[in-house]
């Protein structure tokens, strides 16, 4: 956005800021909120705080730094404002979990480390936030945010101290992470519709029985690799040797194949062509197939084995591109490829987030600091999201403001 276009907006985002920033206790931290925000949406290539200072006529580099760096402001109960705010407006019809990365410079920004950075397409210095997302057709928004805390920065007690991470934060898994966000949601009341989420996280038997003992449904793409085994195959218990000592666990008698086997087993008379969305360039258009299938491998946590023992595989035409479904059998093909495809909204939130709105822009290093910068960033892109759905005022022109009848002149 020009200044122009920010200054246009001034009223509506002072009505915003007043709501999403209630919880935060100072006028004058919420005035430096108002202020953070249109640093945010107004145009420039770069949103660090000293840039955004310089752009905006009631800027001040030290006021912002101490607001988002140093302040104690909690922004869990603006992050939970926003979330009720947006969930009405945008509707979903899923949630996405995903992460991002950013690539960082030395080893002291909080949790920065050597690991794979999507943002490169390599190992590299970053720091990954894992994310998640309500998504429609339409429109979306990220709910929650976890700052993945790699192993190396738990016993390093000089780097915690200095970036003022928390005592009870630890390493946990990005899998984990997403659960925690969801039981975060739950808390608030809220839940998903059904959970969608890419390969890195639907491979992942933890995750799925996670999502299971929640009674959460999902969607999740899966590599081709994974292991399962036909619907129709059981498990059989081996008879019992003696009179004494356990009963024999239910096995299955010959190794699991891959799903990619499985597929390729169904013959083309199985797949079916489905349009999902129309891109600018035309249709986007495959060939899929679903199937019941029994994904192999011990079970996670016994008590929930029977909830997931029994998934919906699919399969685009052009393998290996496989989902896993806990839906119903019934579901039809066009709802579950709908909803596997609904991952392409998010994309359009990590380019408005990170390009248009600065969220890897951030030079600060603190634990606080990164978690009140990515507050504010998802508070803007919440903000533009309620402009963009909010329905358009008539204009002076426009055919609902023309008489029906040619005016009469004296």
């Amino acid at each position: 956005m020009d200044a122009h276009e920010v200054n246009r907006v001034r009223a509506k985002l002072a009505l915003y800021v007043a709501d999403v920033f209630a919880s935060v206790p100072r006028k004058d931290q919420r005035a430096k909120g108002d202020c953070y925000l249109r640093g945010l949406m107004l145009d420039g290539r770069r949103k660090s705080v000293q840039a955004m200072a310089s752009r905006l006529p009631d800027g001040n580099e030290q006021n912002l730094q101490q607001f988002v760096n140093q302040s104690t402001w909690d922004p869990v109960p603006v992050q939970r404002r926003i979330c009720e705010r947006m969930l009405p407006l945008v509707d979903p019809m899923a949630w996405v979990i995903d992460d991002v990365s950013v690539p960082k410079d030395g080893r002291m920004s909080v949790a920065v480390a050597p690991q794979y950075c999507g943002a490169l397409g390599k190992r590299a210095n970053c720091q990954v936030a894992v994310s998640v997302h309500a998504a429609s057709d339409t429109a979306s928004c990220p709910l929650q945010w976890r700052l993945f805390l790699p192993q190396e920065w738990c016993s390093d007690t000089g780097r915690r101290t200095a970036t003022r991470i928390p005592p009870e934060v630890t390493h946990r898994e990005k899998w984990r992470l997403a659960l925690d966000m969801l039981d975060t949601l739950a808390g608030w009341g809220m839940s998903p519709p059904v959970v969608v989420a890419d390969a890195a996280y639907g491979t992942n038997a933890h995750l799925r029985a996670g999502l299971a003992q929640r009674g959460i449904d999902y969607v999740l793409a899966a590599r081709a690799d994974v292991s399962a085994h036909p619907f129709d195959v059981q498990p059989v218990a081996p008879d019992r040797k003696g009179p004494v000592g356990c009963w024999p666990q239910p096995r299955y008698r010959r190794p699991a194949p891959s799903v990619a086997t499985l597929a390729a087993d169904l013959g083309q008379g199985a797949f079916t062509s489905l349009t999902w969305r129309h891109g600018s360039r035309g249709e986007l258009r495959s060939r899929f197939a679903a199937v019941r299938i029994r994904p192999a491998g011990k079970a996670v946590e016994r008590p929930i084995r029977a909830a997931a023992s029994a998934e919906q595989g699919w399969w685009d035409g052009v393998l290996p591109d496989c989902w896993l479904s806990s839906l119903p059998a019934d579901t039809p093909i066009t709802d579950l490829v709908r909803l596997a495809k609904v991952r392409w909204r998010i994309e359009h939130d990590y380019r408005e987030l990170k390009h248009g709105l600065g969220l890897d822009h951030f030079e600060g290093r603190s634990w606080p600091g990164w978690h009140h910068h990515v507050t504010l960033v998802t508070a803007a892109h919440a903000f533009l999201t309620e402009q963009r759905l909010a329905p358009k005022a008539p204009g002076p022109h426009s055919p609902s403001t023309r008489s029906s009848t040619p005016s009469r002149t004296s």
